[in-house]
């Protein structure tokens, strides 16, 4: 079904498609025809940072930004939702035009800038959903908000998603707010990291339930910045990794007519690089810090190079723009195929 709405959408502007996409989304789940869009796949359970996942396969933040279409995206067959990236107060983003495809590349660049209409509107949504499934909740700080002060946009974040998520994810790796990846070196990252997980631990004790904390990191982190990275993770025990964003890089498609469009790039040009990552993370990482994989995932044999490279579970985004729901099933059935040792 999704492919025969996709040259309509492919029509229109990137984030006018986004819209539509999802409106009708909704409405097919409203009708009883979301089946239509694609099957659900067996359950395949997989367990990390303490949440048992029906299947590895997850949506990535972005895509659902307000928790608006909660149950929709669930009811495709996703194994987890993420939704976000939230932020204390609403906020529009970057100006227009600020998503873009690149069709032959089978990618999207994105400076979108957090747009959201804030943490309130988003809980407010969650609490209206019926949450079928695992919930991941995608947490920033404003563009206003200086790096010096950004850890309290966090916290307030953290504090009002907590009692409604499956698990957090804390994001300083989008490259659409000016300074955000600074919090990624490694000193700053220290005191960061070592202030929020003082305030999970705070809330677990308040909530009578512990909530993972998972950092996202970018794809762009030198060798010895991944050092650094993954020796404050270690030494403060978290939750677990996503690797990782996209990418400022534009060697993939530096003959490219919109390479020189400012944001992130992801997609297909994007899977190698953040796969490296991934690997050089779980080498770094200890044993009980499990990895989401995420970037460029397109096909199932993309979704089985995660797994291999070191992930736990699977996330992908622009694979629904260029894929569709069906791409869900296909990474779940190669993923199973794996484990099963089949060729």
């Amino acid at each position: 079904m999704y492919g025969l709405a996709r040259p309509f959408l492919f029509c229109l502007d990137a984030e006018r498609a986004h819209g539509l996409g999802l409106s009708a989304l909704e409405a097919a789940y409203r009708t009883g025809l979301n089946p239509l869009m694609a099957l659900k796949p067996a359950p395949l359970k997989t367990k990390a940072f303490g949440v048992e996942f029906p299947n590895p396969v997850g949506l990535a933040a972005g895509l659902d930004k307000n928790g608006e279409y909660i149950d929709a995206l669930m009811s495709l067959g996703f194994g987890f939702v993420e939704i976000g990236t939230t932020t204390p107060r609403p906020q529009q983003g970057n100006p227009k035009p600020r998503m873009f495809r690149l069709p032959d590349k089978r990618a999207v660049i994105n400076r979108l800038g957090f747009n959201n209409a804030g943490v309130d509107a988003l809980v407010r949504n969650v609490e209206k959903s019926k949450r079928n499934g695992i919930l991941g909740i995608n947490i920033g700080k404003n563009k206003d908000t200086p790096n010096e002060n950004a850890v309290d946009d966090y916290i307030h974040c953290l504090e009002r998603v907590y009692p409604l998520a499956d698990y957090v994810t804390v994001n300083i790796s989008s490259p659409n707010t000016s300074g955000l990846r600074d919090l990624q070196e490694e000193e700053t990252l220290r005191r960061f990291v070592g202030d929020l997980r003082e305030v999970q631990e705070d809330l677990a004790g308040l909530h009578g339930h512990r909530v993972p904390m998972l950092i996202k990191i970018a794809p762009d982190l030198s060798d010895a910045e991944l050092d650094g990275v993954a020796s404050v993770f270690n030494a403060a025990r978290v939750d677990g990794v996503v690797v990782g964003n996209t990418t400022i890089d534009r060697l993939d498609i530096e003959n490219h007519r919109l390479a020189k469009e400012a944001g992130g790039l992801s997609g297909q040009p994007l899977y190698g690089k953040s796969t490296s990552v991934l690997r050089k993370m779980r080498l770094r990482l200890q044993d009980n810090i499990p990895l989401i994989g995420v970037g460029g995932i397109l096909s199932g044999a993309d979704a089985v190079g995660k797994i291999t490279a070191g992930a736990s579970l699977v996330q992908f985004y622009t694979g629904m723009v260029y894929r569709g729901p069906e791409l869900i099933g296909e990474c779940v059935t190669a993923i199973r195929r794996r484990k099963e040792g089949v060729a």
